[in-house]
């Protein structure tokens, strides 16, 4: 994939269809250790032991709609390729982690891409989700949290096009302020 951002949005997607009610994804760029890590949580169905050894093998998938899962194995080997790896853990009925980690530097490293435009299509495709989003930049941090958002608006839909509007904004403006 060109962009990190598609790769947490596939993983969310697979979340989603394992029905979990709370996706966290946190972003680490530590520069100074020259490091990326990308955690993706949630509260899903999780998997079985014999479920998450063959869940990087991109000829296997638990979807009935098509032969191969290839999101999962696309991601680790990028992960792979640019010094790092990708470690996956899930417990049948509690959810599953999965944690990728990257050389900040690798000239082979796609750029993290459009976080923004992944969280509002996460949001968007069930409002139901609760969403929990860190990301750290050296020694600054923000925080975003669907949770929050949803008890500020009280009847008013997340999805409501001008909640979506603003918070477009707003996720792009903490980004910007994040790596100045």
């Amino acid at each position: 994939m060109k962009e990190l951002a598609l790769h947490i949005l596939d993983i969310a997607q697979n979340s989603i269809a394992a029905k979990a009610t709370s996706i966290k994804i946190e972003i680490l760029e530590d520069l100074q250790l020259d490091r990326l890590e990308i955690l993706i949580e949630d509260n899903g169905k999780g998997m079985a032991e014999e479920e998450l050894v063959r869940a990087l093998d991109p000829f296997y998938t638990s979807r009935k709609t098509r032969r191969v899962g290839l999101g999962l194995s696309l991601f680790q080997a990028a992960a792979e390729q640019c010094d790092g790896g990708l470690v996956l853990q899930s417990h049948k009925g509690t959810g599953t982690v999965v944690k990728a980690t990257f050389k900040h530097s690798h000239i082979d490293r796609a750029p993290l891409g459009n976080i923004t435009d992944s969280l509002i299509t996460l949001i968007q495709a069930d409002p139901n989700i609760d969403y929990l989003y860190t990301h750290q930049y050296n020694d600054k941090k923000i925080y975003f949290d669907t949770k929050e958002i949803k008890n500020i608006l009280k009847e008013v839909e997340i999805t409501n096009i001008e909640v979506l509007v603003w918070l477009r904004e707003y996720i792009d403006s903490e980004l910007k302020e994040l790596v100045k």
